[in-house]
């Protein structure tokens, strides 16, 4: 092995955690691959037997990059409903292999992608390094030209505004995830209102992205989101992995129609994203029949 083939290996060694701080960073898995692709370039024309710590370093690149791009993103939206939309991994359900298990970790929901697209580039940086990733504040102030101080500073607020979005935790358990989504549609297939509001929690959220050219919906509580739960005709479910929790591509007459990500937890569904743009969801259906 030469000196290159030696320093590619190393450098694929720590891939996966680099592209899972991209994603957490951006939100996008295209930015997040040309995040840590830039980092390999650098490496690739850098002294790398200088270097002490590798992780660090990379982590530091692929960091630095991913500021760049938040703040280059944040100064070209002009209208509010051009905000950037995170991108889903979606999977067959019970296929995982190493890398999508580092990026579905339960930090990467898409409710929590969705308040992380809120925050300052700054206060993502230092709460996706600090909160999700360990750093301490002395590397993440080097990174974010920032004192210390200023970067636990950073940090809080952006914790604070997590905490105030009051982010559901999904149910660890897939099996039980199943069994409740799979009651939600057989009452939605049979139009069986009373089931549907069992299975829902009382302050249920039901979210609709219908892409950058029209606003999001949004429903709550559980009877108007059981009004809204209605089986599409010609619709066939594909069993997903939507940012790691259980999820469903729909389709009809054959043709992908959304993608649906629901959070469950206690036994009842207490959230529902559902991806209307159809751009997005050809893209995501792509990937997910790719795969079976």
């Amino acid at each position: 092995m030469d000196e290159n083939e030696w320093l590619a290996a190393r450098f694929e060694q720590h891939r996966p955690r680099l592209r899972a701080v991209a994603y957490r960073m951006l939100g996008s898995l295209a930015d997040a691959d040309d995040a840590v692709q830039d980092a390999w370039l650098r490496l690739s024309r850098s002294d790398a037997e200088r270097i002490d710590n590798l992780d660090g370093w990379l982590t530091a690149v692929v960091a630095r990059e991913c500021l760049h791009m938040l703040r280059s993103r944040r100064r070209r939206r002009e209208d509010p409903f051009a905000a950037h939309l995170p991108d889903l991994v979606v999977i067959p359900d019970g296929d995982l292999d190493p890398e999508q298990e580092a990026l579905l970790a339960d930090s990467v929901s898409l409710a929590l992608l969705v308040v992380l697209d809120q925050l300052t580039p700054a206060e993502r940086l230092a709460f996706v390094l600090h909160d999700l990733f360990k750093l301490p504040f002395e590397e993440i102030a080097g990174i974010a030209g920032r004192t210390p101080a200023a970067a636990r500073q950073l940090a809080s607020r952006a914790r604070r505004r997590v905490h105030d979005a009051k982010i559901p935790s999904h149910d660890p358990d897939l099996a039980r995830q199943r069994q409740v989504v799979r009651a939600f549609y057989a009452a939605a297939w049979n139009g069986d209102f009373d089931a549907l509001v069992q299975v829902l929690d009382p302050d249920v959220v039901l979210r609709t992205d219908f892409g950058t050219t029209r606003p999001p919906t949004v429903v709550r509580g559980a009877p108007a989101v059981a009004k809204q739960a209605r089986a599409p005709r010609g619709g066939q479910l594909r069993p997903a992995l939507v940012n790691g929790a259980i999820g469903t591509l729909i389709t009809r007459d054959g043709r992908p129609f959304s993608v649906m990500a629901f959070t469950v937890a206690g036994d009842k569904i207490v959230r529902i994203d559902i991806v209307r743009d159809p751009d997005r969801v050809h893209r995501l259906a792509s990937a997910l029949l790719n795969r079976t």
